[in-house]
């Protein structure tokens, strides 16, 4: 291979870049995006990024798991089966999407922790901590919708007992448990509903929130608490 066939790739991303850069200023955006100043001193702000990297890897694997699944009382356990057993990886992808999961809300809650113990929720930044909350929320929400997919004895009566928690709100509690279950009971209304708000409207959400949550880091910069203690 001549050197001027392995420059050909590197000369058409640049000609692509210029064409980008022409029209929206893209290498300007891109550096603007990406700078960020991380106090030297802080230990903990990567929580924050391992919790936005879990996020991306229970996408992708849930987009994987869903090619696969069959949203029905009559199969949902047996899509499982067949995902864990008989799929080339599939064992590994809906492990990876369980334990991140789990991880996922672990390391969520243990990033607003580190904020709330360093006061990094003071002025200015009571925005951003009010849509981490947001996000935590909704991180819980993904927890609590996908453990009803498998449709096993567990995630029945695991769903059953937390939506009856909800009909303990006074005036309201029967009506919101009626909502969240599409019915009285868990029923293949309730997958269905389930699936629905796992797949479409909490990842909707939580993109919106995220990218407003970083909009304003990137405006804000992070919080060095050494700083103030130093003043």
């Amino acid at each position: 291979m001549t050197q001027s066939t392995r420059a050909f790739p590197r000369r058409w991303f640049d000609a692509t870049m210029d064409w980008f850069d022409e029209r929206i200023a893209l290498r300007q955006l891109i550096a603007a995006s990406l700078h960020v100043v991380i106090p030297r001193r802080a230990h903990t702000y990567y929580l924050g990024g391992i919790t936005l990297f879990l996020f991306a890897s229970q996408a992708v694997t849930g987009i994987l798991l869903s090619l696969y699944y069959q949203p029905t009382p009559e199969s949902a356990y047996n899509s499982i089966l067949y995902i864990m057993n008989q799929v080339n990886f599939g064992w590994l992808m809906r492990s990876v999407h369980a334990w991140g999961a789990n991880l996922m809300i672990i390391f969520c809650v243990l990033h607003l922790l580190r904020v709330a113990v360093q006061g990094a929720y003071k002025k200015p930044r009571e925005i951003t901590w009010m849509v981490g909350m947001g996000l935590l929320f909704i991180t819980l929400g993904f927890g609590f919708t996908g453990y009803l997919l498998p449709w096993d004895q567990r995630a029945f009566w695991a769903t059953t007992v937390g939506t009856e928690i909800a009909s303990a709100v006074p005036l309201v509690g029967e009506a919101i448990r009626d909502f969240l279950r599409a019915g009285a009971d868990v029923s293949a209304l309730t997958l269905s509903r389930f699936l629905g708000v796992h797949m479409l409207i909490l990842p909707a959400s939580l993109v919106g929130l995220l990218l407003v949550h970083l909009l304003i880091i990137h405006q804000q910069g992070l919080a060095d608490p050494h700083a103030t203690e130093e003043q």
